[in-house]
């Protein structure tokens, strides 16, 4: 009785069970590299891709500017103007009509370390593909992955498409491993609107471009030579985000036809945001660096994600807007 009552052994202490920790979701999106959009993980592995579309009369409504990321507008020559446009977040199946390309907009090309899709180009041009060995998807040497249309006379016909256009540049070997993205931040819609209504006067009425605000979508709805600017296949009125008119020096090429800009350097900027404007500078150290932007008081400028459209214009004065 004695042992029972002073060595009863104690019972064994019941086992500690440890809660299995749930990890947390793997994220399935990150920003893009050129809109910052948030896109399915693995899209910026993928390069972005140029291509250089027309802006002659013959040549409206376009197709596939409405999805680009970002857009590049300047004067090719003559006053008509032309675009560049680069994609990655989407892949449209329809775009044009493509035309040749001139060494400024490689300038502005380089910084994302894209190919670019044209269809010839002038010889200075020409001569900076070769010479700088930027990725070149040239129709003349890739025909195959082209198309003529039927709807539309030479040369306003020649248009293609983005899965084409990756596969080229994937036979190719072009990674697009070196893009330098523009400074992105998050949207923040002003409570009263200070630029509700944009006016760039670009060239001549025919290509001068004005933008209204919608706060709906906070975003701007482009019209061109005074008529809404649309989609050519879904009607769908081009609407950026945000809108970025660069003044630079323009001048015109030794042969006299085609349109010079003074690229690389400073100079002012309007940037078209959240309904408010700021004026600041744009820097450009190099063909290779990516622009930069300043407001007055030197603090930098940071941009709305989504579709980003460059206007080139040579003169402050041709920037306008009203509340």
């Amino acid at each position: 009785g004695a042992y029972a009552l002073f060595f009863k052994p104690k019972p064994a202490a019941a086992p500690v069970v440890q809660e299995k920790k749930e990890e947390p979701p793997k994220p399935t999106t990150e920003p893009s590299k050129l809109t910052g959009l948030e896109v399915p993980i693995g899209t910026n592995e993928n390069p972005i891709i140029g291509v250089m579309i027309e802006n002659s009369p013959d040549a409206r409504p376009q197709a596939g500017l409405k999805d680009a990321g970002v857009v590049f507008e300047a004067v090719a020559e003559g006053g008509i103007t032309r675009f560049l446009a680069l994609f990655l977040d989407s892949r449209p199946d329809y775009v044009g009509p493509v035309r040749s390309v001139r060494p400024y907009y490689l300038q502005w090309l380089q910084a994302f370390d894209a190919p670019i899709s044209h269809a010839g180009g002038s010889n200075e041009a020409k001569d900076k593909i070769s010479r700088e060995r930027i990725p070149d998807l040239d129709h003349g040497a890739n025909g195959s992955y082209y198309q003529r249309v039927s709807n539309r006379y030479a040369p306003h016909n020649l248009y293609t498409n983005m899965q084409r256009l990756l596969e080229l540049s994937k036979n190719k070997g072009f990674a697009g491993n070196g893009t330098k993205s523009l400074a992105r931040k998050a949207e923040a819609p002003a409570a009263t609107p200070t630029a509700r209504t944009i006016n760039l006067s670009i060239s001549s009425p025919l290509y001068n471009v004005s933008y209204a605000y919608d706060p709906a979508t906070n975003s701007y709805l482009r019209s061109m030579g005074g008529s809404p600017h649309t989609d050519e296949r879904s009607g769908e009125q081009i609407k950026p985000k945000v809108v970025v008119a660069l003044a630079m020096t323009k001048g015109i090429a030794a042969n006299g036809i085609h349109t010079t800009y003074g690229a690389i350097g400073s100079g002012t900027v309007f940037i078209f945001q959240d309904g408010v404007v700021t004026q600041g500078t744009w820097t450009k150290p190099s063909d290779t660096e990516q622009f930069t932007f300043a407001d007055a008081a030197g603090a930098p400028i940071a941009l709305n994600p989504g579709q980003t459209w460059f206007s080139v214009v040579s003169l402050v004065s041709s920037v306008t807007f009203a509340p």
